[in-house]
């Protein structure tokens, strides 16, 4: 018998809702994994990160934990190379408390990409500095987070320090802990220049991240006048047989989290995907 598809989503996708009618509606699409951003979600429950406490993160995680969902992947996007320092040491802090709550939470592991050099888009992101940078951050946290027991999930995107699927490769290379995961998000690697490619880089992505593979985000794109613009799972360009086959024969149960689809498009979206998996 072949595995079940273990799929989730982005709680904040549903928006800002109360906490009963997030579990509500998680349990009514039958989705037993979430990623959790708690101050995306209930900001008025976080005034800021550095806020958090355990009570903060017992209550959430009790009440998940009581409703049979699984906090796959603790949300702290932070920006690890800002080049302010000061702006920096917040950031990684920010992350630290993450790590020493997570497992109050109930997560095991703690999520971020890694930022940018500028505001936004910048060619300062794609050199080797800002790549040394994001190994500095990275081994700091990845110290914290194995005196916790708990684990970093890093996510590669095209336009930031760390934007192809070989430099990430390198960072875990430099950083050889297992407590260093990857969040692969495929479509996060593509551009107009290198989409028409993209089987070859999924499979890249496979072949050479293998089991660093902790979860990984299921998001589909267009290109639009020259540009990448996220769309809702299956109306798009992305091709996820690949990336449901990994999931189904390769590393079974492992965690997908829809990613950029909300509540209008779920429904067509799981079909879209169920079918698939089951299919394969």
């Amino acid at each position: 018998m072949a595995p079940p598809f273990n799929l989730g989503i982005r709680a904040h996708d549903f928006g800002q809702i109360p906490l009963n009618d997030l579990i509500g509606k998680l349990q009514h699409y039958k989705l037993a994994n979430i990623q959790f951003a708690v101050k995306k979600s209930f900001p008025e429950n976080v005034p800021s990160l550095s806020a958090l406490s355990p009570g903060t993160a017992s209550y959430f995680g009790n009440a998940f934990r009581q409703a049979g969902i699984q906090i796959a992947v603790l949300g702290c996007y932070v920006n690890i190379v800002d080049p302010d320092p000061i702006k920096r040491a917040q950031a990684l802090s920010d992350f630290g408390t993450h790590l020493r709550l997570a497992r109050d939470f109930g997560a095991s592991l703690v999520g971020t990409e890694t930022g940018t050099k500028g505001q936004g888009y910048t060619l300062d992101n794609f050199t080797e500095d800002a790549f040394k940078d994001v190994v500095t951050s990275l081994k700091g946290m990845v110290a914290e987070a194995e005196r916790f027991g708990v684990t970093v999930g890093i996510e590669a995107g095209k336009n930031h320090p760390l934007h192809t699927v070989s430099l990430t490769r390198r960072l875990l290379d430099a950083i050889p802990s297992n407590n260093l995961q990857v969040i692969l998000d495929c479509a996060n690697l593509m551009s107009p220049a290198n989409y028409l490619q993209q089987e070859d880089i999924i499979t890249e992505a496979f072949e050479l991240l293998g089991d660093r593979i902790a979860v990984i985000h299921l998001k589909d794109f267009k290109v639009t006048d020259g540009k990448i613009k996220f769309v809702p799972v299956g109306q798009g360009y992305l091709h996820f047989e690949p990336i449901l086959r990994y999931m189904k024969y390769q590393r079974p149960h492992l965690q997908g989290l829809l990613e950029s689809t909300t509540e209008e498009h779920l429904e067509a979206s799981i079909a879209y995907l169920e079918s698939i998996y089951d299919n394969l």
